[in-house]
C-alpha cells in the first residue's frame, strides 16, 4: 500500500523544538507523571526521553516540562500549562495539515509513489 505521511517539525536553530515524537513524549509525560514512565511507554530509554525534554525546554520561551526531584515518595514530571498550550497548537496544526493535504497534489504524489523501493536503481 502506498502512503504519504506528512510531519511537521518546528526548528530552533539546528534543534527540532517540536515534532511528532516530542509531541507524543509530552502526551506520555502528562499521562505517566514522569519522564522515565513516559520513556517506558514509548519504548525509549530514560536518557533519550530526558534529552528530548531538555531540547524542548531550551527551545521555547518557557519550559514545557518541569520536574521534581525524587524522594521517598518519588519524583516526577509534569507538562506545564505553557507546554499544554504548545502541544495543543502543534496538534491542531498537524490536524489542519492532514486535512488540507488531501487535495490533487497529495493524490498525484500518492499515484507516483511505489509501495516498496526497487531492489536496485537498475531495475
Amino acid at each position: 500500500m502506498t502512503t504519504l505521511k506528512l510531519k511537521i517539525q518546528i526548528t530552533c536553530g539546528a534543534e527540532i523544538a517540536m515534532g511528532p515524537g516530542k509531541a507524543d513524549l509530552l502526551d506520555a509525560i502528562a499521562r505517566e507523571g514522569s519522564i522515565s514512565g513516559a520513556g517506558r511507554l514509548l519504548g525509549m530509554s530514560y536518557r533519550r526521553a530526558w534529552q528530548l525534554v531538555d531540547v524542548m525546554n531550551r527551545c521555547w520561551n518557557e519550559p514545557l516540562v518541569v520536574t521534581s526531584p525524587g524522594s521517598a515518595h518519588g519524583g516526577g514530571a509534569r507538562v506545564t500549562p505553557f507546554g499544554t498550550d504548545v502541544l495543543a497548537h502543534y496538534r491542531e496544526l498537524q490536524a489542519r495539515v492532514d486535512t488540507g493535504a488531501r487535495g490533487p497534489d497529495f493524490a498525484a504524489l500518492s499515484t507516483a509513489l511505489r509501495s516498496e523501493p526497487k531492489a536496485t536503481q537498475k531495475d
